[in-house]
C-alpha cells in the first residue's frame, strides 16, 4: 500500500462503533500512531478500549468515521486483509491451537507466506523468542502462560507486521513474566514495529510508551506524552493504582 509519507502510520478520524442496535460505545475517537511509536490507551472500566481496538483491527466495522493505515483508508476491512497489509490485531486471550506443536502453530500464523518464506519466518520468530526454540516440538497446551503469550505473538510476527494492536498482552501472567512480555515489545519496537495497545498494567505499559491516550465514556479525554501521563496526579490517582481493568 502507498500513501503520503508524512502521514502517521495509523490514524483514526472521528470513529464511532458499537454492537447491534445499542448506542455507540465509541463516540467519535480520533488518534494517531507515528512510525515506530508505542502508544498505550488507558481509561476506566467500560470505557470501550477493547471495542476501539476491534473497530481498528477488523473484527467490528465502525459505524462512522475512518481508519487510515499508511495514508490509505482501511475502514471496515477484515482482520485477514489488514494482516496482509501489515497490521496485526491480537485480541485478549490465548488465541493458539493447544493440541498442535509450537512449530505447527507458527506455521498456521504464516499460512499466507510462500513455501520458501516459511522457515526463514520461523527462524526469525524464534530469535525473538528463544524459549519457543527450546519447545518447538511441544504441544502448545503444555506451555506456561508466558510461553503461550509469546507463541501467540510469534504467530502474528510470522508475517512481519509493521503495526501491532495488542489487547492486554500481559493479562493473567505473573509479574516477572509480564516484564518479559514488555521487554519483547520494546525489542520489536527497536526493530521498527509500531504498537497501539491497551493493558491492565497501565503503569508498566506507559513506562515503555512514547505517548498515551485516556479514553473515558467512549471519547478521548486526554492525550499526552507517556512520561507526562505517568506524572499527572489525576491520572495516577484514577488509573495507575494497580487495579485491574475490565472492558466490554
Amino acid at each position: 500500500m502507498s500513501g503520503d509519507q508524512s502521514d502517521p502510520i495509523l490514524r483514526l478520524d472521528d470513529v464511532r462503533a458499537g454492537y447491534g442496535s445499542a448506542e455507540d460505545i465509541i463516540k467519535g475517537v480520533s488518534l494517531a500512531v507515528e512510525e515506530t511509536e508505542i502508544v498505550t490507551i488507558i481509561g476506566p472500566n467500560g470505557a470501550g478500549k477493547s471495542t476501539l481496538l476491534k473497530a481498528i483491527g477488523g473484527s467490528l466495522a465502525p459505524r462512522d468515521g475512518n481508519v487510515y493505515y499508511r495514508g490509505m483508508d482501511i475502514t471496515g476491512q477484515a482482520t485477514h486483509e489488514l494482516l496482509d497489509a501489515g497490521l496485526l490485531y491480537q485480541a485478549q486471550g490465548r488465541n493458539i491451537f493447544p493440541e498442535m506443536t509450537v512449530r505447527e502453530n507458527l506455521l498456521m500464523g504464516g499460512y499466507t507466506l510462500d513455501d520458501g518464506e516459511i522457515e526463514a519466518a520461523v527462524d526469525r520468530v524464534c530469535r525473538h523468542f528463544p524459549a519457543l526454540t527450546e519447545r518447538i516440538d511441544v504441544d502448545a497446551r503444555m506451555l506456561s502462560g508466558g510461553e503461550q503469550q509469546m507463541l501467540e505473538m510469534g504467530m502474528g510476527l510470522m508475517v512481519d507486521p509493521d503495526v501491532l494492536l495488542l489487547d492486554e498482552p500481559s493479562a493473567g501472567l505473573a509479574p516477572v513474566v509480564q516484564s518479559d512480555i514488555f521487554d519483547k515489545i520494546e525489542e520489536l519496537n527497536r526493530n521498527g514495529a509500531s504498537f497501539l495497545m491497551i493493558e491492565q498494567n497501565a503503569r508498566q505499559a506507559l513506562s515503555i510508551s512514547d505517548r498515551g491516550y485516556v479514553l473515558a465514556l467512549g471519547t478521548i479525554e486526554l492525550e499526552d506524552d507517556a512520561a507526562a501521563l505517568l506524572e499527572n496526579p489525576r491520572i495516577r490517582e484514577l488509573y495507575l493504582g494497580g487495579e485491574a481493568e475490565s472492558r466490554p
